[in-house]
């Protein structure tokens, strides 16, 4: 038996991608629950700030602490609101500056079709397995998020900036011209940000997800309506766990659930 309070899992990139779940009894690794039985018991809810037993409201955190915290100012979700680099506080400057003031990447995934995003450098690969995203690319590299921001924007009138999830786990992305993509992505660019282009350093990361079978369908599980859930794990692709019978479930999307795992 397994306990704890969801937080997203830790990823190491390997061939496929590795998995943990971090529980009170240390990290889970998930990938070595393929195609064993696993049922999830809904216990309760924690923020994941003040750590008090209250109901979720967002991203893992209570309703005071989704509007007070900083780690979820409006510029999390669009960088182009980013205001450190002029020395503007939002909600704590502090935090703002160590968050915003780093080298930040706009880039190119493909998960259910060619999207484009923004992350801070030392986020890769991580952000493309959170998405999951089987290939991706960096175009841009800036010094802050506002900058980044600067870029999605341009983009986005080209690109889509969001991800089909259910054709994500389906697995249906069609393949694309890269290099035709890519040039096709510098064109929308600014000229403010034509400097930062990589010019000679263009590669793509290829993911692998230890998937042993896709979904044709997808139903979600939640948590609140289906407190007890159990079945056969026969993949994970994102944050999320694919089981045999169609359900998935988003660990992400259920941050600060508490639960109780146990594995046959």
């Amino acid at each position: 038996m397994f306990e704890g309070t969801l937080k997203k899992m830790q990823t190491e990139l390997a061939d496929p991608i590795n998995y943990f779940l971090n529980t009170k009894e240390g990290f889970l690794h998930m990938n070595q629950c393929l195609g064993r039985i696993i049922q999830i018991q809904h216990s309760g809810s924690q923020c994941l700030h003040c750590n008090q037993l209250l109901p979720i409201f967002r991203q893992g955190y209570c309703k005071s602490c989704f509007f007070e915290s900083p780690a979820t100012g409006d510029w999390i979700m669009r960088p182009e609101l980013s205001k450190a680099h002029l020395g503007e506080v939002d909600r704590d400057l502090e935090y703002e500056q160590k968050m915003q003031l780093q080298p930040h990447v706009v880039y190119l995934a493909l998960s259910s079709h060619l999207k484009v995003g923004v992350t801070r450098k030392s986020q890769l690969p991580t952000r493309w397995i959170d998405q999951g995203a089987h290939e991706a690319a960096v175009l841009i590299e800036v010094p802050n998020r506002y900058l980044a921001g600067v870029g999605e924007v341009a983009l986005k009138a080209h690109f889509s900036d969001k991800t089909n999830w259910r054709k994500m786990l389906q697995h249906q992305a069609e393949p694309i011209a890269w290099e035709e993509e890519r040039i096709k992505a510098l064109d929308c660019l600014p000229n403010e940000l034509k400097p930062y282009i990589k010019e000679h350093d263009f590669w793509v990361q290829k993911l692998q997800f230890p998937v042993l079978h896709y979904p044709e369908k997808v139903s979600s599980l939640n948590l609140i309506k289906t407190p007890l859930f159990e079945g056969k794990l026969t993949g994970i692709k994102g944050q999320y766990l694919l089981f045999e019978d169609q359900t998935v479930f988003n660990v992400r999307s259920n941050e600060g659930q508490r639960v109780k795992l146990s594995i046959d």
